[in-house]
């Protein structure tokens, strides 16, 4: 038996409908409608399950499918509930006064962050530098031929490489770096041997040989086996008077020279960092794990020699006369560690949270679209769902968290070797990331938020633009280190190809490039003015001219919708205008979105009293806006 409803119950249902229809007046909804057959939409008086296409002052609302007065009242539920989602943290105060508890963190996070990275990077300068100070100690003490010229990094370079060619030479090396370390106690600073009575310990020496490797240059010939077998042996006793070369013969070890490709003279040195003590910074203690290293890999006439040192902290005994070791530094330090993987974990639960609740959100607007209008969703309202900047910033917190612990450990002493620069990787990005994420709270505001919409609409050309681009430099840099490569300096390998092209794209060290081109082929030294030419005159006047053009455009059109509007896509057009003033702050608590903390002691202290004509019973808020 089918139902059939009362004239007064049709006008009431014509009522609510249009009270919905004057709240959205403007706004257009996608989905199906009743049409006759001429293809023209109908109008109704009363309200069926297929309510017609109403217009209103020139424009329309397309009701859903199977619209009633409960369908319609969901819509504007799941409308509100979604404009809600998309406020930003100064709306959502208005709104509903839901205190921006993420933004605090992050602004909490920030600072700790900060103050900690300016203090590791502190320390870490403090650390390479007192590092580098003293390998060019070491330098000066155990390398022969060493000069202060050498010191200083400079480019082009000053003087040609540290390098034995002469036999005699080697070993005198290895007696210099033996006599040295024997008069360890002569030395400005303060160094000591390993041993717990200081007493001289001995050097390692370790010869890296060819199997075979015999060479006869006279009649073109030779014997080799390109296996590499080691020899190491400690050189004590009466080496320092007898010489080395006559040690290794006594031990019957031939140094063959066509055969060695590398050797490696190891000693320890222990000392102690009086420059890291303050009021309440104790002094650092150090072993310096020193390695001359004897490099014949190319055999070339040419053996290349470097001294290295590798630095492990070491736990102090402290004080031993005043028995007053400050720990007040590392406490304070390990505190601001601990706060900071605190706050970086918090940020982390609650944007991983925020995530979640807008995916789940998405796949109710997505049902909601399926059974209210009967389409699908698009992809780009799907997109408006995925917050990057909760990613960046869920990325940054374990970055932070990781670099943080590690920090923690070296400052404890728990690593055998210092993770220095493992730590400032993982710091330095996480920081980086962190003031990027600045950025969006400053894109609530129109005049910043020029800035990220543009670079957000030129990203897709602009990666389609570099691609062309990257091929004729790809093109470029291959040619230049082919050709130009055993004569220019700045062309001697792919990276530094490389890197002299993007620095001649940005204008620097130009006449340098043409000038240090030598001049033994002329050929090619005039193929590397034409080649230097056009890659310079491609580059800056049509590439770089380009790739501006291509911004100007995104800028331009960003502009063009700041005056006639942005682009919006179904979910935008269903959402329309937020305008938190017309939220009116409900009495229950809604089953998904609930009260916070700092909700309730708001409501609290400020005894609002509710007003249930004006509730919503959703929870959310009043159907009606604000008189």
């Amino acid at each position: 038996m089918s139902h059939l409803s009362s004239p007064e119950d049709e006008n009431s249902c014509c009522e609510s409908d249009s009270q919905l229809v004057k709240q959205n007046k403007g706004r257009k909804v996608r989905g199906r409608t009743q049409r006759g057959h001429s293809g023209e939409s109908t109008s109704s008086s009363s309200c069926p399950d297929n309510v017609p296409m109403t217009t209103v002052d020139g424009g329309y609302v397309e009701q859903a499918v199977g619209s009633t007065p409960m369908a319609s009242y969901n819509a504007e539920r799941m409308r509100r509930k979604l404009q809600f989602f998309f406020m930003n943290p100064i709306e959502k105060w208005q709104a509903r006064r839901r205190f921006p508890y993420k933004f605090f963190v992050q602004v909490v996070k920030i600072v700790l962050v900060t103050i900690q990275l300016c203090l590791f990077a502190h320390s870490r300068y403090n650390h390479i530098n007192y590092t580098w100070d003293n390998r060019v100690t070491f330098s000066h003490l155990f390398l022969n031929g060493w000069d202060e010229s050498r010191e200083v990094e400079s480019y082009p370079p000053s003087v040609g490489p540290l390098a034995l060619y002469v036999q005699n030479e080697f070993f005198e090396t290895i007696d210099y770096a033996i006599e040295g370390y024997q008069n360890l106690s002569k030395a400005i600073g303060p160094y000591s041997y390993p041993n717990e009575d200081n007493s001289m310990a001995p050097l390692h020496l370790c010869l890296y040989r060819y199997k075979e490797g015999t060479i006869f240059g006279f009649n073109e010939s030779y014997i080799f086996n390109s296996e590499i077998d080691t020899l190491c042996l400690n050189l004590t006793g009466n080496v320092t008077e007898i010489g080395s070369e006559a040690y290794l013969a006594s031990k019957d070890v031939i140094v063959s020279f066509s055969a060695l490709v590398k050797a490696t003279l190891e000693m320890s040195v222990k000392t102690v960092n009086f420059k890291a003590a303050g009021p309440i910074a104790p002094p650092d203690c150090y072993q310096f794990n020193i390695i001359i290293l004897f490099d014949n890999r190319d055999h070339d006439g040419q053996m290349l020699l470097s001294l290295d040192a590798e630095p492990i902290r070491l736990n102090c005994n402290g004080n031993i006369e005043y028995k007053t070791e400050s720990n007040i530094d590392d406490t304070l330090r390990s505190i601001l560690n601990m706060l900071v993987i605190l706050i970086c974990i918090l940020s982390f639960a609650l944007c991983t949270r925020a995530v979640y609740r807008a995916q789940l959100l998405r796949g109710q607007t997505v049902q909601f679209f399926r059974t209210h209008f009967g389409t699908e969703l698009s992809w780009d309202g799907k997109l408006e769902f995925l917050n990057m900047w909760y990613i960046m910033i869920i990325c940054n917190d374990v970055l932070l968290i990781i670099g943080s612990a590690i920090k923690e450990q070296i400052q404890r002493r728990h690593f055998a070797a210092d993770e220095w620069n493992t730590c400032s990787v993982l710091l330095g990005i996480g920081n980086l990331l962190v003031w990027f994420g600045v950025l969006r709270y400053l894109g609530f505001f129109k005049t910043y938020n020029v800035v990220i919409l543009t670079l957000k609409r030129a990203a897709p050309k602009i990666s389609r633009f570099l691609l062309c681009a990257l091929l004729i430099y790809a093109g470029f840099t291959f040619c230049g280190w082919l050709i130009l490569g055993p004569y220019h300096i700045k062309f001697r390998s792919l990276a530094i190809t490389s890197e002299c092209l993007f620095s001649l794209i940005n204008g620097d060290d130009m006449f340098a490039t043409f000038t240090t081109m030598s001049g033994k082929s002329n050929m090619l030294w005039w193929f590397s003015r034409i080649y230097l030419y056009s890659f310079i005159s491609l580059y800056i006047y049509v590439v770089l001219s380009l790739f501006i053009s291509v911004i100007m455009d995104a800028y331009d059109t960003i502009k063009k919708y700041y005056k006639e509007g942005f682009p919006e896509s179904d979910l935008k057009m269903f959402v329309g205008t937020i305008n938190p003033q017309d939220y009116i702050a409900a009495s229950t608590v809604d089953e998904e979105e609930g009260y916070s903390f700092i909700d309730t002691v708001y409501r609290f202290f400020k005894c609002r009293r509710r007003n249930p004509a004006s509730e919503g019973p959703t929870g959310y808020t009043s159907l009606h806006p604000k008189p």
